[in-house]
């Protein structure tokens, strides 16, 4: 059978199946309400002259795919998802350093339901700081039409309503339809980009061009493979059941493997490294507003020093990514958890004993394999700045940090909806 047949098949399969089916029409529509509520603008900011400054600066493009172009039309969705995640990565950071919240967040599914009502309360404060950092931005650059307190006061509140409904139904969708909704709000927003972007490179190519374009997308291809493989990648470590002798029976004794992923922490050490990067552009952008000249020499030498091609740039970028997935795999993977858990299953790693020695050996067996992780995400995250130095050419905005989002939540939720079929074909054999 051919791949196109046995994705057809697939597709046939997961229709077949009422459930599944009406959990991914259910995503669909969600989907379809937050991509009809981007193109509702906010009233009072110049859409016109802010989409040039989105079009003219390579990281406020990264950032507008992310957002799924709200940033540049500044729709009610503008903020996007953004205070949310802060807030998600607020809390993990905290459960580290707060026993009570590290007990909440072990406590089954009532306490993870009380830490995810948390992160929601929290991502309004910050929704509303980022939403005024945003409109103080604009301000500088002479965007709003109008900056009287009232007007900024109602901005504000759109801006945070939006970020709120937005997570809303990034909340139904885990609970009603198929994938993690954050994730599936993300990926929505940079698919959306691309037939703008593929517009735009066939109005700008000439026939000369077509040879660097067809080398781009073998590049492409190549890097989506490098995703998927680095995606799948784990490291198997062998585990050994003790035997125990009841009667004249005998059980457990038998081997299994712990899968640890190389690449633990996914997508979210580049998503924390935009956030940082983000400061200094906005910083210098409002520097260069300003009419004191000593100001504007630090805004000018902030617009030098973190451009997308400046090597002060690349290098803070490249080493945030780096500490924040190792970071990321510290947290993701609790060694100590872990090694008590094996421990009370009667579970052991061979020639290791139990307790602090298989703690030790799987922190050191994660940072070995991190360390390929973390170089791995950070030539994704540089992959468009890259381009551009070697080339000359301004890389497309849906750079390697977009494909690894979309290859990674196309991986995820196959696989969820490949397990509610399987468990779906388990409830019908039971019953028969």
């Amino acid at each position: 059978m051919s791949p196109m047949q046995t994705a057809i098949a697939t597709v046939k399969k997961i229709f077949a199946h009422r459930t599944v089916r009406k959990k991914l029409l259910f995503t669909l529509g969600i989907i379809f309400i937050y991509r009809t509520l981007a193109h509702i603008p906010v009233p009072g900011v110049d859409v016109a002259q802010l989409g040039q400054i989105f079009a003219g600066n390579q990281f406020l493009s990264l950032l507008n795919v992310f957002s799924g172009g709200t940033l540049s039309r500044f729709s009610v969705m503008a903020v996007g998802i953004n205070p949310y995640i802060t807030a998600s990565i607020i809390f993990q950071l905290a459960g580290m350093v707060l026993p009570s919240l590290k007990e909440l967040q072990k406590d089954g599914e009532s306490g993870r339901e009380k830490v995810n009502q948390y992160t929601r309360l929290a991502s309004v404060p910050l929704a509303i700081v980022q939403s005024f950092s945003v409109l103080m931005l604009l301000r500088s650059q002479g965007l709003l039409e109008s900056a009287d307190p009232l007007t900024m006061i109602v901005m504000i509140l759109t801006l945070v309503a939006g970020a709120s409904i937005l997570m809303w139904l990034g909340e139904l969708v885990s609970q009603f339809g198929v994938g993690n909704g954050i994730s599936m709000v993300l990926f929505a927003g940079i698919l959306s980009q691309l037939p703008t972007m593929f517009g735009q490179i066939w109005t700008v190519s000439s026939a000369d061009q077509w040879l660097t374009i067809f080398i781009f997308l073998a590049v492409f291809l190549l890097i989506v493979g490098l995703i998927v493989y680095m995606n799948e990648a784990v490291r198997k470590v062998i585990i050994q059941y003790a035997k125990r002798q009841r009667g004249s029976r005998s059980y457990g004794g038998q081997k299994s493997h712990l899968p640890i992923r190389v690449n633990v922490a996914g997508v979210l050490p580049i998503i924390f490294a935009i956030s940082i990067m983000m400061v200094p552009s906005f910083v210098s952008r409002i520097l260069l507003a300003s009419s004191n000249q000593n100001l504007l020499n630090i805004g000018q030498n902030l617009g030098i020093w973190f451009s997308p091609t400046a090597w002060p740039y690349m290098l803070l970028y490249f080493v945030i990514v780096f500490a924040f997935t190792y970071f990321s795999a510290l947290i993701f993977f609790n060694a100590e958890d872990i090694s008590d858990e094996l421990k009370k299953s009667g579970a052991f790693l061979p020639g290791i004993r139990p307790g602090v020695a298989t703690k030790k050996y799987l922190e050191f067996v994660v940072t070995r394999i991190t360390l390929a992780g973390a170089i791995f995400l950070g030539f994704i995250a540089l992959m468009p700045s890259l381009v551009q130095l070697w080339t000359g050419v301004q890389s497309l905005a849906i750079g390697g940090t977009s494909v690894l989002i979309i290859v990674s939540v196309i991986l995820e939720t196959s696989k969820q909806v490949e397990s509610q079929l399987v468990e779906e074909n388990y409830d019908r054999l039971l019953k028969k």
